[in-house]
């Protein structure tokens, strides 16, 4: 793994380290190492579905929080009385311990005296040899005393004093061992001559070698010779132990039926007000998704049952106020078609009476001849307003159907520009195609389509200042998309999402004597939304605007891009100086588009890739800019004549911006 590869010279273990990808020789690699990164979904994964119902179970979050705060509280308890406890016992066997040392050192201590009183009168020289025999009784005799309650160690002293009785071996009781004394508390026992000292300590016993915790009482006595010696009382804490451990078992007993019983009485106290909750939630959610008749199950007069009537009110009264809004808004709608529809007759007449006096408009004065334009054109616009209201109304009442079929988005471009050529011609503008060497396929409805893309070309004639109008068709992934350029006038700051309002102008101010009815966009985005599809607008003042269509290749898929940037590469931002100063558009930027599987789009086809920064939402973008000259736009492609828009081209006629 160490070996340098062909492709970079670079080791394969380096280039893994460096990000997880076999990176040329001075890229940079992630933002962390991928089995780091391996790592962690794979101590993730499992925690997820705790994680998911942790955060949607708001019952289990209460339960599980009382547990850990009654565990908390019966630990604290725990330990605060175990501590009372422990100090309580040490206290008492210390008081009983100093008791029963002092009484058995007096006891020594007499039975010294006694022995030096025997050895004045039998004469000195006796007492000495038996001194050992002495110790061996005293320590017999306040042992037994105490079976298990205490042990009782004999050791010589070390002061110096006597140097012959350090040969003396220790006596202890039972099998306790004499080195269970610590030899700091026997220093300190020499160092305070007749004051007796205390410490804890372990008992070791013979054979076992087991030890015990034990209180430790010694004191520096005269044997019945004069000579020094140590006695000591050694009290194990045993019964204290087993005291201590009984406590302990029943605390801990008690804290686990305390913490069950807690827990069980949050469940089901939190049952009883989370069930009402999930209960009107499962009911606001049927009613979101349209089942206005439910209602919540009341019983009791508690908050939860208030809570219940209040939340069925509420629901009638939605209920009631949408039922008016629907039939408020079914009335104007049918009011809309009804009005469309019955001034179609009149308006007919008025049709035919239009013509035949624009016709003699020849013979009239100037003013009479004027007047009979002005009518022509103002009827015309009347009839394209009547069909748009008409089509609008078919979308508010939901009763706009789908016809697709697989279509070239070619030939519909083609029959676009071909219509907008008079209109072209009369500007002073150039149509260009790009994009179409290679075929566009596309489940669509040709008419929609055709509506939308007539729409968006003759308002970029209208409103390009005859500068030039490209039309750009691209396919790629599981998306076609057509994008319509101009390079006139723009949109400012905020309204390349109002542009798709209905009735919206750009200037208020200025009467529409030009353009169409201002629903052409908004029938226009109905189409696109009713393939799946978006209709997004971009411009910058001064530099034109660009509409992209987008529709998926097959019907009923969801587009995750779009084949063309909404962004055109030659606007203002995209463009750099070059050398001599002069703003180029750089080549465009083209990424993939999640391919989707089903697509008839032949193999043969080309496909252009597309922008990764084409993301799905309205795609409104206005770039902010002091207006400056745009290029006459690209020149090349396809270019077409121009001639007047006849009168009954209503639904390709521009809208006002």
């Amino acid at each position: 793994m160490g070996r340098p590869d062909p492709a970079g010279e670079i080791p394969l273990l380096r280039r893994l380290w460096s990000g997880g990808h076999l990176l040329p020789d001075g890229a940079s690699g992630g933002p962390a190492h991928p089995l780091i990164r391996l790592f962690g979904r794979w101590v993730r994964r499992p925690l997820l579905p705790a994680a998911r119902l942790w955060r949607r179970n708001i019952q289990l979050r209460v339960v599980a929080t009382t547990l850990l705060m009654s565990l908390g509280v019966v630990l604290l308890l725990g330990l605060v009385v175990i501590g009372q406890v422990r100090n309580g016992l040490l206290d008492a066997k210390r008081h009983a311990a100093q008791g029963q040392a002092v009484g058995g050192f007096e006891v020594a201590e007499q039975m010294a005296d006694r022995k030096s009183d025997n050895r004045g009168q039998d004469g000195a020289g006796a007492g000495a040899q038996d001194s050992g025999a002495w110790l061996n009784a005293l320590v017999e005799q306040l042992a037994s005393g105490g079976k298990g309650a205490y042990s009782v160690v004999a050791l010589s002293s070390d002061s110096g004093e006597t140097p012959y009785v350090a040969s003396r071996g220790p006596r202890a009781s039972g099998d306790v061992q004499p080195d269970s004394v610590p030899a700091d508390l026997r220093r300190r026992v020499d160092e305070g001559r007749t004051a007796p000292y205390e410490r804890y300590g372990k008992i070791v016993h013979a054979g076992s070698g087991d030890a015990e915790p034990a209180l430790i009482i010694g004191k520096r006595l005269d044997d019945n010779n004069g000579d020094a010696y140590q006695l000591y009382y050694l009290f194990p804490f045993s019964q204290e132990e087993k005291s201590l451990s009984l406590v302990k078992g029943t605390l801990a007993t008690a804290g686990v039926f305390v913490v069950v019983l807690l827990g069980a009485i949050a469940w089901v106290v939190v049952r009883q007000v989370v069930t009402p909750v999930r209960m009107a939630a499962g009911i606001s959610e049927r009613l979101a998704a349209g089942l206005l008749q439910e209602r919540m199950k009341v019983t009791g007069e508690d908050d939860i049952a208030r809570l219940g009537e209040s939340f069925n009110k509420m629901a009638q009264n939605l209920q009631l106020k949408i039922q008016q809004l629907e039939e408020l808004s079914r009335m104007q709608r049918r009011f809309v078609s009804d009005v469309s529809h019955e001034l179609r007759t009149p308006l007919t007449t008025v049709r035919m009476a239009a013509d035949v006096i624009h016709e003699a408009r020849e013979d009239f004065d100037p003013i009479t001849a004027r007047s009979a334009e002005l009518l022509w054109g103002q009827v015309d616009r009347f009839e394209s307003l009547l069909s748009d209201l008409l089509e609008i109304s078919r979308f508010d009442a939901g009763a706009a159907a789908l016809e697709a079929e697989p279509i070239d988005l070619r030939d519909v471009v083609h029959r676009v520009v071909d219509g907008a050529e008079p209109l072209a011609e009369a500007k002073g503008t150039r149509i260009l195609v790009r994009g179409a060497e290679a075929p566009v396929i596309a489940e669509a409805d040709p008419r929609r389509v055709e509506r939308v893309l007539r729409n968006l070309v003759v308002n970029a004639v209208e409103h390009g200042e005859g500068r030039d109008v490209v039309v750009r068709l691209a396919t790629a992934g599981g998306a076609v998309a057509v994008a319509v350029r101009d390079y006139g006038v723009g949109l400012k700051p905020g309204e390349a999402t109002r542009v798709f309002n209905r009735f919206w102008r750009a200037d208020p101010a200025r009467a529409r004597t030009t353009g169409g009815t201002g629903l052409g966009l908004s029938i226009a985005v109905e189409d696109a939304r009713l393939h799946g599809g978006w209709l997004q607008a971009w411009g910058e003042p001064g530099g034109g605007s660009q509409f992209r269509l987008t529709l998926p290749r097959t019907a009923g898929d969801v587009l995750r891009g779009s084949p063309i940037p909404l962004e055109p590469a030659d606007s203002r931002r995209n463009r750099r100086p070059d050398d001599t100063g002069a703003a180029q558009p750089p080549a465009e930027r083209l990424a993939a588009v999640p391919a989707q599987p089903r697509s008839p789009l032949p193999a043969d086809a080309a496909a252009p890739s597309a922008d990764p920064t084409a993301l799905p939402g309205n795609g409104a973008r206005v770039v902010r800019g002091a207006p400056e000259t745009p290029s006459d736009g690209p020149r090349g492609g396809r270019e077409t004549a121009a001639r007047p828009t006849t009168s009954n081209e209503g639904e390709g006629r521009p809208r006002g911006r």
